[in-house]
């Protein structure tokens, strides 16, 4: 069901990698930079897909949403998902689980609704979907419109806003006089557009995948593919994936017994190729691995701190081989590498572990306060920004917190500010 909800999006992210990709002949076409298309990308993708341009920005926008594709610049390449998706269907499962956090980024909300009002119904709606899925059937709309009104109460008085610069003078909060049916009705179609529910005579009812999601997260199961057995015979990328669910002294002992099979020259060049991959958890095992070969690894390391994406991994191996104390080598990042470095480990962490990892790892950013974690989250520019605060706003427990990341994760979709 997944592969079916993300058909159209997987064939307009492989078209992408085809036509976008750098060095390819493009013949003008591009995204805007802000990571939408532009139209002449548009036409041109709807000609040679038989789709009409609103059909393939439809689709570029899931596909984005999804992990499909990823944004850089003028240029768009496949992200690691589209990658697996022929093998790995977990990384299918991850790529819908994405889009379905992302309903509400998917479907804007209703114009001329007030927006404190569709952020009160965004954050209630998690307890609505749990209602659907413990019911385990059709349920009446009036009936979750009930629920959903009990629980933007419950929201309006336990609401603690976020701070943002000085505090302006108290004013009449008009979310509380917008009505909610015609919220709920738009977040119920928005739902049964990613697949998640069906609605219709005036019931909706979850779909098995939207069923299953739920039930993932209420267990905050965490979907994850098995370690594959005989490492050492793997390549690179398999190793990594294979010790990924290990404890730290059994993956070193994993990565010893790999290195000492191969050339180190060839291992380290196989290590790095793994951390330029599209996995972010793979980029910090392939670290980590490094870390184990040691001094014969630094002409290797030294040579890519000019790549972005390996380059805050690059300089902290490099300070801890220098002497530095692990605790204290984060010092030699500036503050924009450290905040890509943070990105990227949060990638990571929404990619294969559990959304209470997500909502700690927020303890382990260098801006003082989550405002201006947002802000120069924003302004960094890494590919996965938008997939990153999605999951953390679906993870974190206060609502007021998790609105203000989704408003940042919209900003960075639409290219706003």
């Amino acid at each position: 069901m997944a592969r079916a909800e993300l058909a159209g999006a997987a064939r307009v992210a492989r078209w992408a990698d085809a036509a976008l990709s750098p060095g390819r002949d493009r013949d003008g076409a591009a995204s805007d930079g802000k990571g939408t298309l532009s139209d002449a990308t548009a036409e041109r993708a709807a000609t040679e897909l038989a789709l009409t341009p609103v059909q393939v920005r439809e689709d570029w926008d899931t596909a984005r949403l999804a992990g499909l594709i990823e944004v850089h610049g003028d240029s768009a390449r496949p992200g690691w998902r589209l990658r697996a998706w022929d093998r790995d269907d977990s990384a299918v499962l991850r790529g819908w689980v994405a889009l379905f956090d992302a309903w509400s980024i998917a479907h804007s909300g209703p114009d001329g609704r007030e927006p404190a009002a569709v952020g009160e119904v965004v954050s209630a709606m998690p307890q609505v979907l749990s209602f659907l899925q413990l019911s385990a059937g059709p349920v009446p709309v009036a009936q979750l419109l009930d629920l959903l009104e009990q629980r933007v109460t419950e929201l309006r008085t336990e609401r603690c806003e976020i701070p943002y610069g000085p505090h302006p003078e108290p004013v009449e909060d008009q979310a509380e006089d917008t009505p909610l049916a015609p919220l709920l009705d738009w977040a119920l179609h928005a739902l049964a557009d990613v697949g998640a529910l069906t609605c219709a005579d005036g019931q909706a009812t979850l779909t098995p995948l939207g069923s299953w999601a739920v039930w993932v997260k209420l267990e905050q199961i965490c979907v994850a593919a098995q370690s594959p057995a005989g490492n050492i015979e793997q390549a690179a990328e398999d190793m990594l994936r294979g010790c990924a669910q290990l404890r730290p002294n059994a993956a070193r002992a994993e990565y010893r017994a790999w290195l000492a099979a191969r050339p180190v020259g060839s291992a380290v060049t196989e290590l790095l190729d793994a951390a330029r991959g599209e996995d972010a958890l793979l980029r910090g095992l392939a670290f980590e691995a490094l870390r184990v070969v040691g001094a014969p690894a630094e002409p290797d390391v030294r040579a890519v701190v000019d790549e972005t994406h390996l380059r805050p991994y690059a300089l902290l191996w490099l300070a801890e081989h220098d002497g530095h104390d692990p605790e204290d080598a984060h010092e030699v990042l500036t503050r924009d590498e450290a905040t890509w470095l943070w990105v990227d480990t949060a990638a990571a962490v929404a990619d294969h572990g559990e959304a209470p990892l997500l909502v700690r790892h927020l303890e382990s950013a260098v801006q003082p306060t989550v405002p201006a974690l947002l802000d120069e989250v924003r302004a960094i520019g890494h590919p996965r920004t938008v997939q990153v605060l999605v999951a953390l706003a679906a993870a974190h427990p206060d609502p007021a917190l998790a609105k203000a990341v989704r408003r940042a994760a919209f900003q960075v979709h639409t290219g706003g500010s």
